[in-house]
């Protein structure tokens, strides 16, 4: 008899159906795209900044939980890729700017449709109102985890 049985447990049933959905979207991103699934996320990051001030090497590594130094290697291989390009910060002289090449803006089209199918696959089975309400309730969960922290503390339910 097992003495633990996470697979009704929130955090691991999310951190597992997370952890299925980005392989099976890197798998086909790779075959498809010819691009894995962090490239499509830094690209992500850096697109919701166009227009606006471009995101910086050490912002990207915040938002994207990387590591500086990891998001530096991946810039490497994307610029050398043509996927973007580093440029001088405006506002910080020891920083780079990262900016978006044509071609990476026409992946991130793809790898929406892409998503849209992982997405389709994910959901199948499922009726219209229920994907609704699980993507409000996650939507939900998602608000209640970026509270600061001091508002776990002590809540049980």
């Amino acid at each position: 008899m097992k003495k633990y049985d996470f697979s009704h447990r929130f955090g691991f049933l999310v951190n597992e159906v997370g952890r299925l959905y980005g392989r099976l979207f890197d798998q086909l991103a790779r075959e498809r795209l010819g691009i894995s699934r962090a490239q499509i996320r830094l690209i992500s990051v850096v697109a919701t900044a166009e227009g606006d001030r471009p995101w910086t090497q050490a912002e990207l590594a915040q938002r994207l939980d990387l590591t500086p130094m990891g998001v530096a290697t991946l810039c490497d291989r994307m610029e050398a890729g043509g996927w973007l390009r580093r440029t001088p910060s405006p506002n910080d002289r020891r920083a780079n700017a990262i900016e978006l090449e044509p071609k990476a803006l026409d992946v991130l089209d793809e790898a929406i449709e892409l998503s849209d199918d992982v997405q389709s696959a994910a959901l199948a089975g499922l009726a219209a109102a229920e994907r609704k309400q699980l993507v409000a309730l996650l939507q939900r969960v998602r608000t209640n985890l970026q509270a600061p922290a001091a508002a776990v503390a002590g809540s049980r339910t």
